[in-house]
């Protein structure tokens, strides 16, 4: 079955068909759980893939006749379970026989969805930290990770990352291969190395998100938001797990207001009623619950939530905010963190005291060709009062700026500041 041919294939796509309704919404929540069993039963990805597809494929044809089963999501199971002892008989003698009667053995007396849910989350986990095994190449542990647990098509996920689905399913097929070929063991980590691991897996998360921020791709970072509740349904003990999916909401919330026109507005003009301030409550609650230790996700969820509880961009607490980035550069020593440490200090304790922050970053090599460190410069030299400079700072902002909207943005601004100076008129503009 091709991934075209199944309407439901993909969990969420929404309709008002009740076939089609019931079938997205039992995919939706049984799918990743008899995925990630029968890859732990047949050790065959595609394999488990393509029952599960077919299992979506047979219900769209029975349903409408037979009507919606009393339990769907059952139905799924055992119809996927049935297509996958057919596929692994008609499979080449590459398969020992006793390994297919091992693995077909084992798929008829599996439990029935909800009987043993331990036993199922820990397949959950099992895919997830597969997915994301540090063996593999960062680009495919994210189209792996998209492609089995999301269930996203392959033409979608390279869509959402600017290639050819033939580049994409060819990353996805080296990827399965070398688990083959690698024996990555399908496997929760032991505990010793859960921590470790669990960042892996938190890192192609937030990868998934911030790729999707970048290009204002709403379905990719609604998919990551929910990979994020996911991973905290499974590790609920989990501070960074919380903390990583606060961030994301927190930043989620304010897409309505972040383009407007099809151009970018900065947070600090954003129009605050257009945030979804239910997903602000529900990310600041997850913040709000104790952890035995604050990693670089939850402090940057906290960082995100001083921004999304201030009324306005004149009553964001600045001070807090440059104790969080002190706090966040101790856990990441990064010059992405010093530059947003240097904005807050400007903010807090005036431009001259953050430009002053920013000479730091002057010859940090990192940063050579990042087009928000100028902008950053422009923006504390506009309120300093130092125009002339700061149109300066910004015509160097627009040449390094990587996408068409920033470039945009940036110009704008340069447009306004250069108005300013032909006018004499600095009026609003905070003096030295």
């Amino acid at each position: 079955m091709t991934e075209s041919s199944s309407r439901a294939e993909r969990p969420g796509a929404g309709s008002e068909d009740p076939v089609d309704r019931a079938l997205t919404d039992a995919l939706a929540a049984e799918r990743l759980r008899i995925v990630a069993t029968l890859i732990r039963t047949t050790q065959d990805w595609d394999l488990a893939e393509d029952a599960v597809a077919d299992a979506a494929e047979r219900a769209l044809q029975r349903w409408p006749l037979d009507g919606v089963p009393a339990n769907p999501a059952a139905w799924l199971t055992t119809t996927a379970r049935r297509r996958a002892i057919d596929l692994i008989r008609r499979a080449d003698t590459e398969r020992t026989k006793l390994a297919e009667l091992r693995a077909i053995e084992e798929l008829r007396g599996s439990p029935d969805p909800g009987t043993n849910p331990t036993f199922l989350d820990d397949d959950r986990l099992r895919l997830i930290f597969t997915c994301c095994h540090p063996a593999l190449p960062m680009e495919a542990r994210v189209a792996l990770t998209l492609k089995v647990v999301s269930g996203l098509p392959t033409g979608a996920i390279a869509r959402a990352f600017l290639t050819t689905e033939a580049t994409m399913g060819q990353r996805l097929l080296r990827a399965k291969q070398k688990i083959r070929n690698a024996a990555i063991p399908y496997r929760v980590p032991t505990a010793s190395m859960l921590s470790e691991r669990l960042d892996g897996v938190l890192a192609v998360i937030y990868l998934v998100f911030t790729s999707a921020y970048a290009t204002s791709v709403d379905e990719l970072a609604d998919e990551a938001i929910r990979l994020g509740r996911l991973l905290v349904e499974l590790m609920p003990d989990s501070d960074e797990a919380r903390g990583l999916l606060a961030l994301m909401m927190l930043h989620h919330a304010r897409r309505d207001a972040r383009t407007v026109g099809g151009e970018l507005v900065t947070l600090e003009h954003q129009d605050r009623s257009r945030w979804d301030h239910e997903a602000v409550a529900e990310a600041f609650g997850l913040t709000q619950l104790p952890g035995t230790a604050r990693g670089s996700y939850r402090v940057q969820a906290d960082l995100a939530a001083v921004h999304a509880t201030a009324d306005d961009a004149a009553g964001t607490d600045w001070a807090a905010m440059v104790s969080l980035y002190d706090e966040l550069l101790e856990l990441v020593p990064s010059p992405v963190v010093t530059l947003n440490r240097a904005i807050a200090i400007g903010m807090s304790d005036g431009p001259l005291a953050g430009l002053a922050a920013l000479d730091d970053l002057r010859d940090e090599p990192k940063l050579a060709d990042y087009h928000l460190l100028p902008a950053a410069r422009a923006d504390l030299l506009a309120r300093a009062g130092l125009t002339a400079e700061a149109v300066v700072a910004l015509d160097e902002a627009v040449a390094l700026a990587p996408s068409v909207q920033d470039r945009r943005q940036l110009a704008r601004r340069r447009g306004e500041l250069a108005g300013d100076i032909e006018r004499g008129d600095l009026k609003g503009r905070e003096q030295p």
